[in-house]
């Protein structure tokens, strides 16, 4: 998709579809509650700790990318809002399984029934496979489904705000063979850094040496 944030213009993002979904009495958002939104320590995946200058730069991007707006409701203190759903026709479902992924990254679909409830009830597992067809489905799809990693029964689905995601612990831990391999390999690089060291030191002492006579 055309579409490319980096990570805190993802938690931005999120966050701001969050709260319109669970507080909508405190929606639009002040940059103040905006940047609290975005360190907090529950649902979030990983936890940040940003500046205001971090969330103004991010949302000075997501106004230029045509995803958030500074709101007319703001009065005296100036209030952001993002414009997603009308930018790209999502329905209440969609958002919600949108703005988690963007929270708290790759999850399966019973972690995504449980933790989007807050913002959109899901009636069965069902209900959110069906909203993530139809977000792969788009003509640009939103979201891609991952495969599985080797341990884990359940796929994990993503979102593609900010490209194909980077495939996390997809490779087993290696053997405690090849560890001690790696280990051994080690040892004798830097025993060979080390005798190279004193071979120079001494060729210096040679030239020193014959410098006298």
């Amino acid at each position: 998709m055309d579409i490319r944030l980096d990570d805190i213009e993802a938690r931005v993002l999120g966050c701001l579809i969050e709260k319109e979904l669970t507080t909508p009495e405190y929606y639009p958002l002040s940059l103040n509650a905006l940047t609290n939104a975005c360190n907090q320590k529950s649902n979030r995946d990983p936890v940040m700790g940003l500046e205001e200058e971090e969330v103004v730069a991010a949302l000075d991007a997501l106004r230029f990318k045509q995803l958030a707006v500074l709101s007319a409701e703001g009065g005296r203190v100036a209030k952001y809002r993002h414009i997603l759903a009308e930018k790209l026709g999502l329905l209440p479902a969609e958002l919600a399984v949108v703005g988690e992924l963007l929270l708290r990254g790759p999850q399966t679909v019973g972690e995504l029934r449980t933790r989007a409830e807050r913002m959109h009830p899901f009636p069965d597992l069902a209900a959110v496979e069906e909203t993530l067809g139809e977000l792969m489905g788009r003509g640009q799809p939103l979201v891609t489904r991952l495969a599985r990693l080797p341990g884990r029964k359940e796929p994990r689905y993503a979102h593609l705000f900010s490209g194909e995601p980077a495939m996390e612990e997809g490779d087993p831990p290696p053997e405690p063979a090849r560890l001690r391999v790696m280990a051994g390999n080690e040892r004798i690089a830097q025993l060979e850094q080390e005798v190279a060291a004193l071979r120079e030191e001494v060729g210096e002492l040679r030239r020193m040496i014959g410098g006298l006579f």
